[in-house]
């Protein structure tokens, strides 16, 4: 435990912080653009510090930490994925497009975008029904992961820290929406900045320097344990054997589902539309890029040297004396460092949890007070994508819907087993990949968004992906037992089907749908110009 009276000096002015750009936020929100989209006039270093902080939580931090601490440091791999596709391909080929047909659109919701792109009701409610269905899952990995350091830290109640956690992030997202959101992401960024980096630098003086911690490192190969060696891992610094199940997954959740997944991400889609120009996406780039790596790469290298760590002072490596993988980063952080560090680190957990749980939030808070709000209103009227008249009235319907969410989540959290966190997090991003990113693509590079393609990618992509995932992925078919009930086995294929992530099969399905059903049926659906940097610019052909 750390010096309760340290901490709470440190809390308190924390929390002070976040109380006052919330209020900041509460202040800027006159209209439901500001509470949705934050006025499209944010600070290009508010809108990189918001979206990496958005992008990375407990789940880069505590889940793939812990992952890296049992399955190797292979995953640093994810790592460039990160920063070539979450930053540069998402800023520069996804973020200025979407950000131009956005502000052309008037469109303040990822469903929003969607639906008036291609002219149908039917994206718009499919889409929020997909973000309500999957992102609770998510949300709910995230306060595990908070919740767990606090408990450990703090040592109290699990449940009380869990509750606790989930309220304070909820009332600052409920009161100052898509602004207070990215005010206190800002704050939460720099905080998980400066704390990773300590975090990694403390580790490689504690293990003697960066090559002896690796040396360390490689020569434990020979305690892998032997499942995971007859898996297909030979060691904490090397990648898994060729074509091994742990090779698989590592290749197809962790780098792929993940790496890629991250493109249609409605929580960080919405921040593209925040920007005032493409110049302001121009420069979150460099921020952005350097951010994610610091999170990322400390995070995933110091979970793997958490085994030097426990194998030194306890005969041990991280999994054989902490046991449940989520806790291995906080069990090390709270043995290793001075209690100043903990409390800094618990701050910077903290502050990444509450950035990705309050975009979450605000997510699908929207999506369920605007986008099937405005759905049921206007049932049985003819969609019309230049009606905004209920936008208004949205911003108390999307503060009744955040609510609603956070109780959901809290309940979907208490529902979920042990070691979830990474899990979670590559299943969602899997789901957003092959339910959104084919449509959501073409509506951004087509003159002419075909809306029966996208309803049929949107379809295929999200039923494929349920079917692979109930049915095959054998994490989840035997852990939810339906495909045992039904044909007497935990997945109908065999290995190594078994191990493939269901967005490998889910995302060429969505993919081929939409290319096929664009070549059969003929689009009336026609964007001619987007407004960029002041300018009509065509979109290009479709």
């Amino acid at each position: 435990m750390v010096d309760t009276l340290t901490f709470v000096i440190v809390a308190l002015v924390y929390v002070a912080l976040t109380i006052g750009l919330g209020y900041l936020g509460w202040k800027r929100t006159a209209s439901s653009d500001d509470f949705m989209v934050a006025g499209r006039n944010v600070h290009p270093v508010i809108i990189a510090l918001s979206y990496g902080a958005t992008f990375l939580s407990t789940s880069a931090i505590v889940g793939f930490g812990g992952v890296s601490a049992q399955l190797g440091i292979g995953t640093l791999w994810l790592v460039m994925m990160n920063i070539l596709v979450g930053i540069l391909v998402a800023f520069i080929l996804f973020g200025k497009r979407t950000r131009a047909l956005g502000m052309k659109l008037k469109a303040v919701t990822f469903s929003d975008l969607m639906a008036k792109a291609y002219r149908s009701r039917f994206m718009q409610v499919a889409t929020a029904v997909v973000i309500l269905v999957g992102m609770p899952l998510y949300t709910a990995a995230i306060l595990i992961g908070g919740a767990r350091f606090i408990e450990g830290t703090l040592d109290i109640n699990y449940d009380l820290a869990l509750l606790s956690f989930a309220a304070i992030v909820a009332l600052y997202v409920i009161l100052g929406g898509l602004i207070a959101v990215m005010y206190t992401d800002a704050l939460q960024g720099g905080i998980m900045f400066i704390g990773m980096f300590i975090l990694l630098a403390f580790t490689m003086y504690l293990l003697g320097g960066v090559t002896p911690a690796f040396e360390k490192l490689t020569s434990m190969a020979d305690m892998v344990p032997a499942g995971l060696s007859s898996a297909g891992m030979t060691g904490w610094t090397s990648f898994p054997i060729l074509g091994s199940p742990l090779w698989f997954t590592f290749v197809t959740t962790f780098i792929l589902s993940v790496g890629i997944g991250v493109l249609a991400q409605p929580q960080l889609v919405v921040r593209f539309m925040t920007a005032k120009d493409d110049r302001s996406l121009n420069r979150a780039v460099a921020v952005g890029g350097i951010f994610v790596l610091v999170i990322t790469g400390a995070a995933y290298t110091v979970g793997g040297l958490t085994n030097v760590y426990f194998h030194e002072k306890y005969g041990m490596i991280a999994t054989e004396y902490v046991g449940n993988i989520d806790k291995i980063i906080p069990t090390f952080v709270n043995e290793s460092m001075p209690d100043l560090f903990v409390i800094v680190f618990l701050l910077a957990l903290l502050a990444a949890a509450m950035s990705t749980l309050s975009s979450l939030l605000h997510t699908m808070g929207t999506a369920a007070g605007y986008d099937l709000w405005r759905a049921i209103k206007d049932r049985g009227k003819p969609y019309d994508p230049s009606d905004n008249k209920n936008i208004p009235k949205s911003f108390r319907a999307s503060q009744i819907g955040t609510v609603l969410m956070i109780v959901v989540s809290v309940v979907v959290a208490y529902q979920l087993p042990g070691d979830i966190i990474a899990r979670a997090t590559a299943m969602f991003m899997g789901l957003c990949c092959a339910a959104f990113l084919p449509a959501f693509a073409h509506c951004l590079y087509s003159k002419r968004p075909n809306e029966m393609a996208a309803k049929a990618s949107l379809v295929v992509g999200t039923v494929t992906w349920f079917l692979w995932t109930a049915f095959v992925h054998i994490k989840e078919s035997s852990a939810r037992g339906l495909c045992q009930w039904l044909f007497g086995r935990p997945s109908l294929l065999d290995s190594p089907w078994t191990v493939v992530d269901p967005v490998i099969i889910a995302l060429p399905m969505s993919i081929l749908t939409l290319v096929v059903v664009i070549f059969v049926w003929r689009s009336k659906v026609v964007i001619d110009t987007v407004p960029e940097n002041n300018e009509m610019v065509s979109m290009g052909k479709g």
